[in-house]
């Protein structure tokens, strides 16, 4: 099997300003609205919770949605030594295909014809081969990077993992080499014939940001909401 604490050795090609298009990465429809622009691709990403990793098991897809993060020109997804795309990354060679997305929407495209209903959205698509993380730096520097993308600067107000939590968590990672982004921005594409009809049209923004915080019944006393999160 290849080693993959040998893959973080390996120095990364120097990143230019945009990824090379691929068969895999241009899309079929709206081919206009895809992107291959680094920093359009990495902001995107960075603004994120949640992936959904795709991976072909007994000739099936299956595809999970899992928490990530990005290091670089690499994304981290972890999860139980027992889960199954992570026992089937460590157990292929030399790895584990897989297709990692990530979506925002934006907006709700309200047109006067049911046909011309659309979102406004921004969405990347990685194509690779995912590798199991063994170089114990590199796993610990990894579940950091989960924590901060979650809450940014939260790793370093928490526990650090135990012996026993790092021995029950695995980590993946994935090189950002066959990536796109693919966008839908602007308003009401309805037909001129339309324009005309006694139904609203616009667009409904939707927004996302952080709550008040609820601190847990089991605070140790004087424990104050730290910087990073809003007031309550």
């Amino acid at each position: 099997m290849r080693d993959a604490a040998q893959e973080t050795t390996q120095p990364p090609s120097q990143p230019t300003a945009a990824y090379r298009p691929t068969d895999r990465t241009v899309p079929t429809r709206s081919p206009d609205r895809a992107s291959y622009d680094r920093e359009l691709v990495h902001s995107i990403l960075d603004e994120g919770y949640v992936c959904h990793l795709g991976f072909v098991r007994d000739g099936a897809p299956v595809v999970l949605p899992t928490l990530y993060a990005r290091v670089g020109e690499r994304l981290y997804v972890h999860g139980s030594t027992g889960s199954r795309p992570l026992r089937m990354t460590g157990a292929a060679d030399p790895g584990l295909p897989v297709c990692l997305t990530v979506t925002h929407v934006d907006a709700l495209v309200l047109a006067r014809s049911a046909f011309h209903h659309s979102i406004n959205y921004r969405s990347v698509v990685a194509h690779g081969t995912a590798y199991e993380v063994t170089d114990p730096e590199e796993r610990r520097m990894a579940l950091d990077a989960l924590v901060d993308q979650v809450v940014p600067g939260r790793s370093r107000d928490s526990r650090p993992a135990s012996r026993k939590e790092l021995a029950a968590t695995a980590v993946i990672r994935l090189d950002l080499d066959e990536v796109s982004a693919k966008l839908r921005t602007g308003g009401v594409n309805d037909e001129p014939e339309d324009l005309a009809l006694p139904h609203w049209a616009g667009l409904v923004p939707l927004r996302k940001g952080y709550g008040a915080p609820v601190a847990d019944p089991g605070l140790a006393p004087g424990t104050t909401v730290p910087d990073y999160l809003p007031a309550p």
